[in-house]
């Protein structure tokens, strides 16, 4: 089946791109482990965390857009639901009050490189400036860098994973959910796809750039809500207190 990453980046990266994932305790509260790479600096990709626990960590690509994103905060802010963003830097750089607002509203922000490029392209000194000028841009406007990043288009070798791990601290974190809005096959589809892939520990992959995408929220989240899912940030999924809590120092 065509997917986003194969027809972006090719099947062999796909294929290459092997899913450590964290082991979690079925406990009354949420409790997960995280995975063993993260801390000894091995493979360090997060795609789903196993649990029994009705939870799922709903994330945001290539935002913030000026007038959708407003859209999509209302929507969660009338659900009382808190996501995690991966954020572009540049467009951060672009809305600084809105990512600022993402932030005030105790939503996640990640990295999602500067410019956008396929990062499984660049060499070491480019592959960090992409990482390091977004983390500068989001550690700016809302004081603190993030904690986690997304490669754009899912794209990353394992050698490029371990090494952001082993010198940036930060985990590299894809999806289990895939609605395919960027086809933008129309909001009714994203949100069956959304609905029908979820699985507890699931983290689904959306972008808040997309009209029919932020359309298709409200139907896709009371339809989860009505399933007994809860909503948490990605860093609240893998174990980590939440990301405003953490201190990461900036290169």
């Amino acid at each position: 089946m065509l997917t986003r990453r194969t027809l972006l980046g090719g099947a062999a990266s796909f294929m290459a791109m092997p899913a450590l994932v964290g082991r979690a305790r079925a406990q009354a509260r949420l409790e997960h482990v995280l995975p063993a790479g993260i801390t000894r600096g091995g493979a360090t990709t997060i795609t789903q965390v196993p649990t029994t626990q009705p939870v799922v960590a709903m994330t945001f690509d290539d935002g913030p857009h000026q007038s959708l994103t407003p859209q999509l905060l209302d929507i969660l802010a009338a659900r009382g639901i808190r996501a995690t963003f991966y954020v572009v830097g540049r467009r951060v750089s672009m809305y600084p009050q809105l990512t600022a607002r993402i932030a005030s509203e105790g939503h996640e922000i990640g990295n999602h490189s500067y410019s956008h490029p396929r990062l499984i392209n660049l060499g070491n000194a480019g592959l960090m400036h992409e990482l390091d000028r977004t983390a500068q841009a989001i550690h700016q406007v809302v004081g603190r860098p993030p904690v986690t990043m997304r490669p754009p288009y899912g794209l990353l070798s394992e050698r490029q994973r371990r090494l952001i791990n082993e010198t940036r601290g930060l985990p590299t974190i894809l999806w289990s959910v895939d609605p395919q809005d960027w086809r933008r096959p129309g909001s009714t589809v994203v949100a069956n796809r959304i609905v029908g892939g979820t699985s507890p520990g699931a983290v689904i992959l959306a972008h808040d750039i997309i009209g029919s995408t932020v359309r298709a929220m409200p139907a896709a989240l009371d339809a989860l809500i009505a399933r007994g899912y809860r909503f948490v940030t990605v860093s609240e999924m893998v174990g980590w207190p939440h990301w405003n809590q953490r201190n990461i120092s900036l290169q």
